[in-house]
């Protein structure tokens, strides 16, 4: 039996069906913008691509994690 995601990837499933892009588009955007703070990186996913707060902090803490 596999366990079961948690953190922030946890959202990854419904991140992907709610928006229609894989994740490797979001961290890749998150990677390429001039923005490094995760407050703004979050705040910048909210306003400029219509995320909703939660997947937009999940997307950012795990991509920041990862060594942006």
């Amino acid at each position: 039996m596999s366990e079961a995601v948690t953190g922030p990837a946890s959202y990854f499933p419904s991140i992907e069906k709610k928006y229609g892009k894989p994740i490797s588009e979001w961290q890749d955007l998150i990677r390429s913008s001039p923005l490094t703070r995760h407050g703004e990186l979050v705040g910048w996913l909210k306003t400029e691509h219509g995320l909703g707060h939660g997947h937009a902090n999940a997307l950012v803490a795990h991509t920041l994690s990862q060594g942006a």
